[in-house]
């Protein structure tokens, strides 16, 4: 039996998130039907998170087990004539069995990413949300420091999406080891998140309440109430899915 990693980069623009549903197209369910293909046995691939619809991967990474004696450079190559453009496996590698995508991970960075001019080009929209009304920027930097460490994320975690009552090592509470918002040129703006793990919206929630701070419709005091709050809705919205990319995964 070999355990085999899987480095996975994605549009997610077309697609109902990572994760395998029996009624809609995922990136999970598109590679698994690839893999069993080429191995010619039922695969389990096991993702290190699940992304929404709609959001994209430059980095996410998934392992599975085979009898298959293939080898990583040709598992690459076939996987990839075989999957949709939008899908691209960037590297495969041979793990020990105990090697688990999800449960061996460490760390995750996830990018976020604005355009802030008064006309975005067709040719960036599905990878950055137009955001014109961008004023204070320097708010959004001070909010950010508040979040930096460990906190209790619950402020930030999609409603409904765990039970708070259910027995659990680490709940809503969460380490954030980098949180920053670079201007890339002067119409472009991009958040990057690093933390230990990440609840269901956490990072879309963080920056569609981080940018009402940008536009000055929250202070920098609510912000930071709303952090201490750990009530989802004392919160701002949810940012849309496609200006989220899973960077990267370390192990």
């Amino acid at each position: 039996m070999r355990n085999i990693k899987l480095t996975i980069a994605y549009d997610g623009s077309n697609y109902s998130g990572w994760q395998r549903q029996s009624n809609a197209v995922t990136i999970q369910g598109e590679v698994e039907q690839r893999l069993q293909l080429i191995s010619n046995h039922p695969i389990s691939l096991y993702g290190a998170g699940r992304t929404d619809a709609g959001v994209h991967a430059k980095g996410m990474v998934a392992n599975y087990q085979t009898t298959s004696s293939i080898a990583c450079p040709a598992l690459i190559k076939g996987l990839n004539s075989l999957l949709p453009n939008a899908i691209r496996i960037v590297d495969a590698t041979e793990e020990s069995l105990d090697f688990h995508a999800r449960f061996s991970a460490k760390a995750k960075t996830y990018t976020y990413s604005l355009f802030t001019g008064p006309v975005q080009s067709p040719l960036e929209c599905l990878y950055a949300v137009h955001f014109p009304d961008l004023r204070c920027p320097q708010n959004i930097l001070s909010c950010l420091d508040k979040i930096l460490g460990t906190h209790d994320f619950a402020s930030f975690e999609a409603s409904g999406s765990r039970d708070p009552s259910a027995p659990s090592a680490r709940g809503s509470i969460r380490t954030l080891h980098e949180a920053t918002f670079i201007q890339i040129t002067p119409t472009a703006y991009r958040f990057q998140f690093t933390g230990d793990g990440f609840l269901r919206h956490m990072v879309r929630n963080l920056v569609g309440t981080l940018l009402e701070a940008g536009k000055e419709q929250r202070s920098i005091l609510e912000f930071e109430r709303t952090l201490l709050a750990k009530n989802r809705p004392s919160a701002g919205p949810t940012a849309p899915a496609h200006g989220l990319v899973l960077e990267k995964i370390f192990y």
